[in-house]
């Protein structure tokens, strides 16, 4: 009896990896074995990644945030000590973008702080 192989599956799992291959250099994209492991990186990277996001995004907040209230005369800690004591429930994203595009609002908010 002849040997069965699914050639039809082994095909597809291959079409799929060097798919997610596309747009790398050299023989990564095209070699299945270093293909294979450029992809399986990638992956690896990007699962990681999307943690890191998030807080990438709120140090950055945190960062303009802290330049915007010392500019009015306060550190960071000090103005979000304040801001939970005031009930002021804007997070820092939305606080971000207060004190980068709308400076008045932001001194709004910093005054009714203090």
């Amino acid at each position: 009896m002849p040997r069965s192989v699914n050639h039809v599956a082994s095909r597809a799992r291959r079409k799929k990896i060097l798919k997610l291959a596309k747009g790398y250099w050299g023989r990564r994209k095209n070699v299945w074995t270093i293909a294979k492991n450029a992809v399986e990186k990638g992956l690896q990277y990007a699962y990681r990644d999307r943690k890191q996001k998030k807080r990438n995004f709120r140090s950055l907040w945190i960062q303009r945030i802290n330049a915007g209230s010392r500019m009015h005369g306060m550190s960071y800690s000090q103005f979000m000590g304040k801001a939970k004591k005031a009930d002021i429930n804007l997070n820092r994203k939305v606080l971000a973008d207060l004190a980068m595009n709308h400076p008045d609002a932001f001194k709004a908010v910093v005054e009714k702080v203090k």
